[in-house]
Order: structure tokens, then C-alpha cells, then sequence
């Protein structure tokens, strides 16, 4: 029996936890300043999209290809925004903010 392989999968599920945490607190700080409050299904969204993005960032695993030009539309602020986190990462491509600003674009539609 391999004890050693569910340590592993224990430990990776709690840095990804920790991690997404993390991630999670900044945005909450980010979205503050700006006075965007998601709701509750946005906030639910958000969350589950950055337990992905962690997973990603620990893992190595790739996005599947992302079009630049389907976020034309999406404002300056939320792109800045979303490489903001994604810099949290530190590891993550471009692709992540792309896809990431659009939950905040979406948040600030509740203003």
C-alpha cells in the first residue's frame, strides 16, 4: 500500500486551498477599493474559477486555447484588475486574466 501517494494528494489539496485563500483575500481587497461587490451566484463563480486557476498554477496544467479578440469588450479596469491576480500566481499565462476579467466586468454591472 502507498501511504506516501495520499499524503501527497492531501498536501497538494491543502497548498491549493491555502493558496486559492490567499488569492481569494486579494481580490476581495481589489474589488473593495473599487466598490465592486459581486452577489452571491458572482462571489460563487469567482471563487470556484480561482480554486481552478490555483489548481492550474500548482499542477502545470494548461488552459485550453483562448481567443484574445472575445474580450475585446472588456473594460481596461477589469483586465488590469485580473493581471493583478493573476500575478499572484506567478506562474499563470495571460490567458488566466483575459478570462478572469470578466467576472469583474460582470461585478460592476451591480453598481
Amino acid at each position: 500500500m502507498n501511504n506516501g501517494a495520499v499524503k501527497v494528494n492531501e498536501v497538494g489539496s491543502t497548498e491549493a486551498t491555502e493558496l486559492t485563500e490567499k488569492v481569494q483575500a486579494f481580490i476581495n481587497a481589489l474589488l473593495k477599493t473599487r466598490n465592486i461587490t459581486p452577489n452571491a451566484v458572482q462571489e460563487q463563480m469567482l471563487t470556484s474559477h480561482v480554486r481552478a486557476m490555483a489548481h492550474r498554477s500548482l499542477t502545470g496544467e494548461p488552459l485550453p486555447e483562448v481567443e484574445e479578440s472575445l474580450f475585446d469588450e472588456i473594460s481596461a479596469d477589469s483586465l488590469e484588475m485580473a493581471k493583478q491576480v493573476v500575478e499572484q500566481f506567478g506562474n499563470l499565462p495571460i490567458e488566466e486574466a483575459w478570462l478572469l476579467s470578466v467576472h469583474f466586468e460582470v461585478a460592476k454591472d451591480n453598481l
